[in-house]
Formats: structure tokens, C-alpha cells, sequence
């Protein structure tokens, strides 16, 4: 599915859209200023949370596959969406390697973001990905545990008021749920694939 197909569900008039520009900004920069997004200590994945089925899934139920993880939120005007659109890229570009990859979307705006907010947003991308959400105390854990920033920040021309701010990357963890790397936010999906392929083949 294109971007702009997913804009115009995102966002309900041009305003919106014209409003978005500063946020995707503000965005980028605090992502870059985020603590711990990069950090190169070693880690592991660690939730229990809610998908879009409604289904509580722990780290422990994708023991065994790669895991491609984002955070932001279903309401987001560009950077969630062209990151999940990348990733779907990247799984059908994988082939017969898709069952060994699983893509994870985890929301840092659990006010907005239900199970069933989340069960119309992901399958948009046709491409596995399971969407997580959870209490704001899960969430705010499931960040912590990712050394992940995220930030509510008034906006009137969004959805409820406000837009969040947060770390715009890519996480990739491997069949042990360690930590491997981040991709910053904008790499290519053939960049991802490229590297993933050949850590898969390793």
C-alpha cells in the first residue's frame, strides 16, 4: 500500500497534514537525542502486552524467529507509517524467510491505541505484523526496557490534541530475543534486507 493511501486514512483534512510537517520534525530531532537508542550494551526483548487480536503475547511466544521491532502510534502522519512500510518491504522481499522473521509494532499511546484501533491499523501493511499495546504502566515498561523515548506533545490539528513524540528506530533482535542493532530511521528496506538475509545466513 502506497504512503499517501495510509495518509489519507491517518488524517482527515490537508490541514492536518500541512500541521503534521512540524511534528514529523520534532520527532527526528528528539529521536536523536533519545537515551539508550543506541547504546551498544547488550539487552533483550521483554514485554507482555496486548495484540490486535486481543491476545496477551509475552517476548517468549517469538522465541526462535528474528524480530524487527518499532514503537509509535497509529495515528502518526508520516515517520510510523513509512517505517512499517518499509518493513513490509523487507518481508516480501524475505521469500520462504518470512517464517523466520516476525515484525512487531509496539504503540507508546495507549489512550488511542486499543486492540481494535490496532487491528484496523496493522493489517493495512499486509505483512504479519503483529500490533502491541497495553496499560500506559506496560507500555511505559516496555519501553523502559528498550531504552525507548516517548513523549505526548500538544498538537490541535491532530487526533485528540496531541501527537507523540518518540525514538524513530528500527530494532532488530535475534532468535534469542538478544539485542543486535538499530536501523536509523529512513534506511532502505533493501538496506534492512541486505543485512538481515545475511545475518539470517550466518
Amino acid at each position: 500500500m502506497r504512503l499517501r493511501q495510509i495518509q489519507l486514512i491517518l488524517w482527515s483534512a490537508a490541514a492536518v497534514a500541512a500541521a503534521s510537517v512540524a511534528a514529523v520534525f520534532v520527532w527526528q530531532q528528539t529521536a536523536q537525542q533519545a537515551p539508550g537508542t543506541d547504546t551498544g550494551q547488550a539487552f533483550r526483548a521483554d514485554f507482555e502486552l496486548t495484540d490486535h487480536l486481543g491476545t496477551v503475547r509475552k517476548d517468549e511466544d517469538f522465541a526462535g524467529k528474528w524480530l524487527l521491532v518499532f514503537f509509535g502510534f497509529t495515528n502518526c502522519p508520516d515517520v510510523c507509517p513509512t517505517t512499517l512500510s518499509e518493513v513490509a518491504a523487507v518481508m516480501d522481499g524475505l521469500g520462504d524467510g518470512t517464517d523466520r522473521v516476525q515484525p512487531l509494532f509496539v504503540s507508546i499511546d495507549p489512550e488511542r491505541d486499543t486492540p481494535a484501533a490496532m487491528a484496523e491499523f496493522v493489517p493495512l501493511f499486509d505483512a504479519g505484523i503483529v500490533g502491541l499495546t497495553g496499560t500506559p504502566d506496560q507500555i511505559a515498561a516496555t519501553a523502559e526496557s528498550f531504552f525507548v523515548y516517548y513523549e505526548e506533545i500538544e498538537e490541535a490539528a491532530a487526533p485528540g490534541g496531541y501527537a507523540m513524540s518518540h525514538t524513530s528506530q528500527l530494532f532488530l533482535f535475534d532468535p534469542e530475543g538478544e539485542f543486535v542493532k538499530t536501523y536509523p530511521y529512513g534506511t532502505a528496506a533493501e538496506v534492512i534486507l541486505a543485512d538481515l538475509e545475511e545475518r539470517m545466513a550466518g
